[in-house]
C-alpha cells in the first residue's frame, strides 16, 4: 500500500462514496474502485459494505483508514519541513470554510494572499464548522473557519469577528411589526435551520432548551439563501448571523433583533500540537493581520 493508495481511501471513507471521491481527487470513478478493490484482494479483508445506497467502512476499514490518516498526516508534515528547508515560498494550503461565511469575509483575503505568495495554491473544503472542526483536527484540513468557543481539543484560535443571532420572519407573521421578540414568543412556531452539521443548529436548540422548549424544525439547508427564500414564502422562521441578514433581501422578510442575545463568533481553527508548513504559517499571520482589524463587536460574549 502505498501513499496515493491510502489517500483514495481516506477520500473514499471520508465522502462514503465512490463517485465523489473520485471527483475530490480529479480521477475517473473506475480508477478509485479498482485502487480499493487492489487493497482489499492484497490485504485479505473486505473494507467497505454497502447499505441501501450507502457505502460504509468494516471493522477492518475502520483500522486500516485510522492508521492510513496518520501516515498520511506524517507524510505531509514530511513533505513541509523539507519544503522549509529549501526555503522556497511555496506549498499547498486546505482550508475549510463554513458556506455562510465563505462569499462575506474571504474573497478579499485569498485574492490579497494570492498575490503576495502565487506559488501557494489553495483549496477551499466548504462545510459545516463542526465538519470543518473535526478535518482540522484530523488533519484533513490545515486550517478552517469555526464558531469560537470550539468544541474539539487540540485547536489554537484567533477570532474575526463577534455578532449577534436575528429573528428572520415572514412579513405576515404575527410578530413581524416588533422593535424585539423574546424566543420563548417563539415556541410554537416551526423552525427552518441550518444542517446538524452546522454549530449554529446546536447552538439554537440548545439556547431554545434553556429558554424551555425544543424548537419545531420542518425544514434544514447548508445555504442561507435558500433558508431565507423559505421563510420568505412562509415555511417558518429562522436566526440567522447579522453578516448574513445585510445580504437578505429586506423587503420578502423581516428582521428583528432577539433576546436573550445569542451569540456568533467566528475564528481562524489550526492544530496547534502539529506542525505547520509555510504555507499554513504566512495563512494565519496573513489572515490576522487582514481579518482583526475589522472585528465587529456589536454582539456580546
Amino acid at each position: 500500500m502505498d501513499i496515493k493508495q491510502m489517500q483514495y481511501l481516506i477520500e473514499v471513507a471520508r465522502h462514503r462514496s465512490f463517485t465523489r471521491a473520485a471527483e475530490a481527487l480529479y480521477i475517473t470513478q473506475p480508477t478509485i474502485s479498482k485502487t480499493v478493490k487492489g487493497l482489499e484482494d492484497e490485504l485479505g479483508v473486505v473494507l467497505f459494505e454497502r447499505i441501501g445506497k450507502k457505502i460504509v467502512l468494516t471493522d477492518a476499514g475502520q483500522l486500516i483508514v485510522s492508521k492510513a490518516q496518520q501516515i498520511v498526516t506524517e507524510y505531509h508534515n514530511m513533505a513541509a519541513e523539507l519544503d522549509d528547508l529549501r526555503n522556497m515560498k511555496r506549498g499547498h494550503l486546505r482550508i475549510g470554510l463554513p458556506p455562510m461565511v465563505g462569499a462575506s469575509f474571504f474573497p478579499n483575503v485569498i485574492g490579497k494572499f494570492h498575490e503576495r505568495y502565487p506559488k501557494i495554491t489553495i483549496q477551499l473544503f466548504e462545510d459545516g464548522a463542526k465538519k470543518v472542526e473535526s478535518n482540522v483536527v484530523e488533519g484533513v484540513l490545515d486550517a478552517g473557519v469555526a464558531v469560537l468557543p470550539t468544541l474539539q481539543e487540540g485547536l489554537a484560535s484567533f477570532p474575526f469577528v463577534e455578532e449577534r443571532l436575528h429573528l428572520v420572519l415572514p412579513p405576515e407573521h404575527h410578530l413581524s411589526g416588533r422593535d424585539q421578540v423574546h424566543l420563548k414568543e417563539l415556541a410554537e412556531d416551526d423552525f427552518v435551520l441550518f444542517r446538524k452539521d452546522f454549530t449554529l443548529h446546536d447552538r439554537i436548540i440548545a439556547t431554545c432548551a434553556q429558554i424551555g422548549f425544543q424548537p419545531r424544525i420542518v425544514y434544514e439547508s447548508s445555504q442561507w439563501d435558500l433558508i431565507s427564500e423559505m421563510v420568505a414564502v412562509g415555511l417558518g422562521i429562522t436566526l440567522l448571523p447579522e453578516t448574513i441578514c445585510r445580504e437578505i433581501d429586506d423587503e420578502r422578510v423581516r428582521i428583528v433583533p432577539l433576546n436573550p442575545v445569542i451569540p456568533w463568533k467566528l475564528g481562524i481553527v489550526w492544530r496547534e500540537d502539529r506542525y505547520l508548513s509555510f504555507a499554513t504559517r504566512e495563512w494565519i499571520q496573513f489572515a490576522r493581520e487582514m481579518l482583526v482589524t475589522s472585528i465587529d463587536y456589536r454582539g456580546e460574549a
